[in-house]
């Protein structure tokens, strides 16, 4: 994985200003290996690069030359497709100077232009620039997992793969307006598709590509998730799940340098981590994995509906049945409180609280013994696991089930903007575009119907946030994480797959736990399913109700440019069972969130205009 960022203009041209250089510095966590710099006239292309494929013939930007035109492209992620991809432009005469799937990546694009993307499999954000067409063509991939955040300012496309880089750049202010104050209050710690928060500020959605010409930039979608017939029989679809998933693990594996796996001793990473090291096994090598857990939280850990119960008897019984080379982190308390403004750090906003400041403390750790790591997320999304999908009152109900509390959340807005700021008309406006674009097949059931509204809900909205949270928390200690869960093929055939074959033998992803009938001990392939860990020391929330006490000691703090003082008051005295966002952002991380804000506000020096 890399950072890429570049500028381009073809009215005024481009100049090497200083302020190139510090978008390049601040991607350093994202490229610790190499950097790069391509400069044109017309454009300048920045590249921080972590090397994962081929070290050592890997170099960014990259250039080709094919029928007298000139193509550089400026590249992040990994192109899970690319020996098939390369056989295919071999059988055309095209040859290869390096292994990188870099260089197919540009010479597939080269070869077919802009509908090769539609080919690709994999996790990527790019960006080609061909003077001899006075275009540049930018892509980002189908689901989303890797970042492409852009600004036009005059005649100028800029583009980074993170926002801090952005507002390295003169004409890109730290401004927000009442779409950003609502983003941040209303819908925060997610994001609208496509916004990127600051004025002005956007980001590639999913599947979408497009072109910056001379005329202006234009952008169209390539993939979506389409609903189409799925005649397959019971049996068969339990056939492709456990094909789709393996293969796709098994295609995540190709690594140049130490790769690794997470491990909760909950049935999605359990997967990834028994398909994983069945595989290494084959060429004789031993899997390396990784838990995370908090300091004396076997003393304070308490159950709930939505963590039953804790993961250390698992991980164990997982260790054991993979014989596995396991590493087991512990965080301090402490150190997870410290981490909320290196979490901000990483995604340039506010966050989710401990559950973001813990995996950047879990990769830091995970990235002194490997360079990349696969990781279970984007199955519950894909395959129905949330207890929003099953509970027939919670998904029937009107909005992002994930997040019920608009209400409350109004009441954290500063008097003077709630003349002209509803909360209420903004999360339903956008929760009631997601559904109308939710793709269903005429004739299916009521109940089938809502069920592709919550999987298209779920991969747009809560899955992007925890994609977010995946790529800059890893990506700020230079460690690549990949999510086989969210390989295209998977999550286009599992929209069309019936609600009552995902939900089979009535438990929450019964297809999946199915499927993978062999691969797991029976404790582990039938468990309940168990969300991320989360601190269950009370030292936490009197450590943050600390710090937000003496942010309240100053009513010209920066929070109170934006909130009601009383409202945050209110947090240190009333603990809420309504979650703020999901299922782990209850008080404490409420809490949390607002002193993320605070320092947010702080750090950019945010302008509200």
């Amino acid at each position: 994985m890399c950072g890429i960022a570049g500028e381009i203009n073809f009215k005024n041209g481009i100049y090497k200003q200083d302020y190139h250089f510090k978008m390049l510095d601040s991607m350093s966590g994202r490229g610790p290996d190499d950097s790069g710099i391509f400069q044109d006239k017309n454009a300048i292309l920045l590249h921080r690069r972590l090397a994962v494929i081929d070290p050592e013939n890997g170099k960014q930007p990259m250039t080709a030359v094919f029928n007298g035109a000139t193509y550089t492209i400026c590249y992040n992620g990994e192109l899970y497709n690319t020996a098939e991809l390369k056989n295919r432009l071999k059988a055309m005469g095209v040859t290869f100077e390096t292994n990188t799937d870099t260089e197919v990546v540009l010479k597939s694009y080269i070869v077919w232009g802009a509908k090769a993307v539609k080919d690709f499999n994999g996790i990527y954000a790019f960006a080609v620039f061909c003077p001899t067409k006075n275009e540049l063509f930018i892509a980002r991939d189908k689901m989303g997992v890797k970042p492409f955040f852009y600004a036009e300012r005059g005649d100028s496309f800029i583009f980074a793969s993170e926002l801090k880089t952005l507002l390295c750049h003169p004409d890109i202010k730290p401004e927000i307006d009442s779409r950003g104050i609502s983003e941040l209050l209303f819908i925060g710690p997610g994001r609208t598709p496509g916004c990127g928060v600051f004025k002005d500020i956007y980001e590639l959605k999913p599947g979408f590509c497009g072109f910056f010409t001379p005329t202006g930039l234009k952008v169209e979608r390539y993939f979506s998730l389409n609903d189409t017939p799925n005649n397959d029989s019971t049996e068969e679809i339990i056939k492709k799940v456990r094909f789709l998933v393996t293969d796709a693990i098994e295609k995540q594996l190709v690594s140049d340098v130490p790769i690794g796996t997470f491990l909760s001793g909950g049935l999605d990473s359990s997967i990834i981590s028994s398909v994983a090291a069945r595989h290494m096994a084959k060429k004789g090598e031993k899997l390396k994995t990784f838990s995370v857990t908090y300091k004396d939280n076997d003393k304070h850990f308490k159950s709930s509906r939505f963590q039953p119960n804790s993961d250390d008897e698992f991980i164990k019984i997982m260790v054991d049945y993979l014989g596995s080379e396991h590493t087991s982190v512990t965080v301090d308390t402490e150190d997870v409180v410290n981490a909320l403004y290196s979490a901000v750090d990483a995604r340039d906003l506010p966050g989710m609280a401990d559950v973001d400041s813990s995996l950047l403390l879990f990769c830091s750790e995970i990235k002194k013994q490997v360079t990349v790591a696969l990781s279970g997320e984007c199955a519950d999304e894909i395959f129905g696991g949330y207890p929003w999908y099953r509970d027939e009152k919670i998904r029937s109900r009107y909005g992002f089930p994930w997040a019920q509390s608009t209400e409350y959340r109004q009441s954290f807005l500063r008097d003077d903007f709630k003349k002209y700021i509803s909360g209420a008309d903004y999360v339903n406006e956008r929760y009631e575009a997601t559904v109308k674009e939710a793709s269903k097949r005429e004739g299916i059931s009521s109940l089938e119907g809502r069920m592709r509204e919550m999987v298209y809900l779920n991969t747009n909205w809560f899955m992007q946030t925890l994609l977010d949270r995946k790529d800059r928390m890893s990506m700020f200690s230079g460690l690549e994480v990949r999510v086989p869960f969210c390989d295209y093929r998977i999550a286009e055939y599992l929209y069309t797959v019936p609600w009552e074959v995902k939900d089979l033998k009535g438990r929450e992803k019964g297809l999946l736990r199915t499927a993978m009938e062999g691969y797991l001990p029976e404790s582990i392939l039938w468990r309940k399913k168990s969300p991320y860990p989360k601190t269950h020391n009370p030292a936490y929330f009197e450590a943050v109700k600390n710090i937000l006490t003496d942010i309240l000691t100053n009513k010209s703090a920066p929070l109170f440019e934006l909130c009601d003082y009383k409202a945050v008051e209110q947090l240190l005295y009333t603990e809420r069972s309504e979650p703020w966002y999901g299922q782990l952002m209850t008080t404490p991380q409420t809490v949390a969130y607002m002193i993320m804000l605070n320092y947010w506000l702080k750090k950019f020096k945010v302008k509200i205009v």
